[in-house]
């Protein structure tokens, strides 16, 4: 597993990543990789369940208004979501 670096440490790229997608895409790859349901259910299995987290991140707020964290987890998990199936279902399409 990669040693964790300072986030002032990272380049622009992977900075933009943290903000998009709560990890690197290194750090997102290595750990897609590494999930049994990725192993045995494939990637579009994987990103459902991501998704089906982001629903529940969602489902439930307290007393009308969501945190600030509650979005932006949700958001984070839709684009980890997104960034699994463009790499490994559409660019498997391409090739």
């Amino acid at each position: 597993m990669q040693a964790m670096q300072r986030y002032q440490d990272m380049t622009d790229a992977e900075r933009r990543q943290i903000r998009m997608y709560g990890c690197t895409e290194a750090q997102m790859r290595e750990a897609v990789e590494r999930s049994l349901t990725f192993r045995f259910s494939g990637p579009a299995m994987y990103a459902a369940s991501i998704l089906s987290d982001a629903q529940e991140m969602i489902a439930h707020d307290d007393g009308g208004t969501f945190s600030f964290m509650q979005v932006e987890d949700a958001r984070q998990a839709m684009n980890r979501a997104k960034w699994i199936l463009f790499t490994y279902l559409m660019q498997g399409d391409a090739k």
